[in-house]
């Protein structure tokens, strides 16, 4: 079992954008700064719920953030978008099957599923299991509409990055919305009274695909969540100084952030 942790409870595997930070071969302040919270793997997550370890997104770094974190199981994934920096950790998993001698139950939408399966064969060519556990076991299922899992109630999010339509995801008063450059009319409505958010917010300029850090501001006014932390930041993000300059419930996401998640209240069950 993982260590103790309150009942739910968000972990950042990982906080940067497609390139990680430090970027290869750059040479900038922030690239080079000392500072553990510049160092950011690709964009991931796990929530806990009691004991239950939802991880959202195999990121190309998993097994680098599994060692750091200690991981050693998971029950389930949830998949934003079938973009490399958010998927092709996904062999990793197989390290979980291994341990656990069971079968991950991975959720997406149709197109993210279809994609894992069109780049990823070998993972669905031996239901029979003559190949034991050298493979991950996984079971795609479609996340279309809201579900339980383990007494934890998830609901995806449809939010565009640029112009596709991908998936965010909230879990009771929790929401985690990556790769984010805009959100519909009836996806706000599906993110109010939230005690947690955790939203993209690129860099300071703005970007085709997902949102500034300005732009994200902004939705984080407009939804009032009690606290909200931007991820997916590039090496034009300097920690300390962005940090700084913040409203006061806003903050920077970093690896290795943990964020407890109080229960809802009874009125909201």
């Amino acid at each position: 079992m993982p260590p103790t942790r309150c009942h739910n409870q968000f972990l950042c595997l990982g906080s940067g954008t497609s390139h990680g930070v430090p970027m290869i071969g750059c040479t900038c302040k922030v690239c080079r700064s000392t500072n553990p919270k510049n160092k950011r793997t690709r964009s991931s997550g796990i929530y806990y719920h009691g004991h239950t370890a939802i991880l959202i997104d195999t990121s190309t770094d998993l097994r680098q953030q599994a060692l750091r974190h200690r991981l050693n199981h998971i029950d389930a994934v949830l998949y934003t978008h079938a973009h490399a920096d958010h998927l092709h950790g996904i062999d990793d998993l197989r390290s979980f099957t291994l341990l656990q001698r069971n079968v991950i139950p991975c959720y997406g939408d149709a197109e993210t599923l279809a994609l894992i399966r069109e780049r990823y064969p070998y993972l669905f060519k031996d239901p029979d299991f003559s190949l034991g556990w050298s493979i991950p076991r996984l079971d795609m299922r479609p996340a279309a509409a809201p579900f339980d899992l383990d007494g934890a109630t998830i609901t995806p999010i449809p939010i565009f990055h640029g112009k596709a339509l991908i998936l965010g995801y909230r879990i009771d008063r929790f929401a985690y919305l990556t790769d984010c450059s805009a959100i519909p009319d009836a996806s706000m409505t599906l993110l109010r009274n939230l005690h947690t958010l955790i939203l993209d917010g690129l860099r300071p300029r703005p970007h085709a695909t997902h949102f500034c850090i300005a732009q994200a501001l902004e939705i984080i006014e407009e939804l009032r969540p009690e606290q909200a932390f931007l991820t997916h930041l590039t090496h034009d993000v300097d920690h300390d100084v962005v940090e700084a300059e913040l409203p006061e419930s806003v903050h920077l996401a970093y690896d290795g952030l943990t964020v407890p998640i109080p229960e809802s209240p009874l009125s909201e069950r």
